[in-house]
Parts: C-alpha cells; sequence; structure tokens
C-alpha cells in the first residue's frame, strides 16, 4: 500500500472542503445552531437573539442557506407578512456536528 504525498492531494475535492463551502460564513453556523435549538423561527425573532448581525446580511445569509437546501423558509400569506425559517431533512443531518462542537465548547471553555 502506497502512502498519501500531500503534494498529490487537492483539499478542494474533499468532503471536508464541501461541507466548508456550506457552512461557511459569519453567521451560517449560528442561524443553523439557532434553528437546530428552537425549530421554528421568525425573521426577527432570529435578528434579536443572534444581535450583532444587520437585517441585510440575516436576509442574505438565510438565502444562501436556502439555496443550499439546509433551510426552509415558509411565508405566510398575511398582512404583516409572517416568515418562518425551519431546518430542511438535509439542514437536520448537520445536527450532529453541532452537538459535537457544543460538547467541544462546553468541555474546553475557559
Amino acid at each position: 500500500m502506497s502512502e498519501r504525498c500531500i503534494s498529490n492531494e487537492d483539499l478542494s475535492t474533499t468532503g471536508f472542503s464541501y461541507t466548508l463551502s456550506l457552512i461557511n460564513g459569519k453567521y451560517k453556523m449560528t442561524i443553523l445552531y439557532t434553528l437546530m435549538e428552537f425549530g421554528v423561527v421568525r425573521f426577527n425573532e432570529m435578528k434579536r437573539y443572534i444581535g450583532s448581525v444587520s437585517y441585510k446580511t440575516l436576509s442574505s445569509t438565510l438565502k444562501e442557506l436556502e439555496k443550499d437546501r439546509l433551510v426552509i423558509r415558509k411565508e405566510y400569506p398575511q398582512i404583516p407578512p409572517k416568515v418562518e425559517y425551519s431546518l430542511t431533512e438535509r439542514g437536520k443531518s448537520l445536527i450532529p456536528i453541532l452537538d459535537g462542537m457544543c460538547e467541544w465548547g462546553d468541555k474546553n471553555r475557559l
């Protein structure tokens, strides 16, 4: 069996790189964590919970997560508009990873 050599490898072809491409971004993991913890969340609730994110950034990040099929956006036809977000089944498949990060943080927090 031959040993792998880094000069023959390409990080962009790995599962790690693909996963990172979906969750990389300043607020993506925070949004996914929020939806994991609270299930169905309205836009303004999420904005208040996260705090530091602007409306524009939150909106565009949610659109990216929706495009990547990690988040579902459900709009209700009423006035004022009501929009709720939740994880898709694909998004829910990230829960073990998020749980692992939470456990690690709890154990290693200073």
